[in-house]
């Protein structure tokens, strides 16, 4: 992976209403909320490098949410009359949350669609019999997106850690065979054109015979780096015009995250997942009460949502 040169200006990404140069910052209004996203805690069963969760099998710093409190949420949607459409699973691995198979099989029992982000490693494959049987009920209302980083194994492992591709091989094998609604989730940090990355995974699908149109950026997501320490331009209201971008295509102008603190009392909202520790993006406890609007104020905001183009949401 190529090394970044410039670090961040730390009088950057300070004021949440403007820029470090005074301009006046972007920001996003929600249009209507269509996702909503639980991490299900930063535990992981490996450690990646350059994991901007910080994921690993030591970090607890978000613990397990409940099925208790993961209904809250669905009877909120449900009081407050929300058009969500569809409940997603991110992490740490949130196959290793106790209560995951029964937040997915709530979700879908009421009618949202569902997808769960996954390395497909031992954490899923404990568990294939209960998702086999959620997927023989529900079908494609179920989708999981697979992590892979790169189409090679000398690549996937040079993020994951040695030994991370057979089981990873095994656990996305069995989706495939079985049937499940699944996508792929790659990263562009090997100096590689789009289109070699996607001839690359597409050559990959067809040795494994695994059913993902590597042409589809819905289907295989290759998602920018992520790193606080490197200077990114900060976003201002005249960006959008300038880059031709929409805040309307932004994901927290549609999504939500709700996340849980060690040591706190409740989850809390969040804008998005990319947000998850920030104190300063926390938007209280309840959807209703959670603020619309929310100002770039991150790294993560430019590089990733509005100069990167990504979106952790399936659209």
């Amino acid at each position: 992976m190529p090394d970044s040169q410039t670090l961040l200006d730390p009088q950057k990404f300070r004021d949440p209403i403007t820029t470090a140069d005074g301009q006046q910052r972007a920001a996003v209004t929600l249009g209507g909320l269509r996702t909503l996203w639980f991490n299900t805690g930063s535990l992981c069963n490996i450690t990646c490098v350059n994991c901007y969760m910080d994921s690993s099998p030591k970090n607890d710093a978000l613990v397990y949410i409940t099925l208790a409190e993961f209904r809250t949420y669905l009877d909120e949607i449900h009081t407050q009359k929300m058009d969500v459409e569809e409940i997603a699973f991110t992490g740490g691995e949130p196959f290793m949350n106790p209560d995951v198979i029964a937040m997915i099989d709530e979700a879908l029992s009421q009618g949202f669609k569902v997808l769960v982000l996954t390395n497909a490693m031992k954490p899923m494959l404990n568990k294939r019999d209960a998702l086999k049987q959620i997927q023989d009920r529900f079908g494609d209302a179920l989708s999981l997106r697979i992590s892979i980083d790169h189409f090679t194994q000398e690549g996937h492992e040079h993020i994951r850690g040695q030994n991370t591709w057979p089981p990873m091989i095994e656990g996305l094998r069995w989706l495939g065979e079985n049937g499940f609604d699944i996508a792929i989730a790659g990263r562009t940090c090997w100096d590689e054109s789009e289109e070699q990355a996607r001839t690359g995974y597409r050559e990959f699908f067809a040795s494994e015979s695994i059913p993902v149109d590597a042409d589809s950026p819905a289907k295989l997501v290759l998602f920018p780096e992520m790193d606080v320490d490197v200077d990114v331009p900060e976003i201002t209201t005249s960006c959008w015009n300038i880059l031709d971008v929409s805040p309307d295509a932004m994901m927290c102008a549609s999504s939500r995250m709700i996340v849980k603190r060690k040591g706190a009392d409740s989850p809390v909202v969040v804008p998005c997942t990319l947000l998850p520790y920030d104190p300063s993006f926390e938007m209280g406890s309840t959807l209703a009460d959670a603020p619309d609007t929310v100002h770039l104020n991150h790294p993560h905001c430019a590089k990733f949502c509005v100069l990167g183009g990504a979106s952790c949401s399936p659209d």
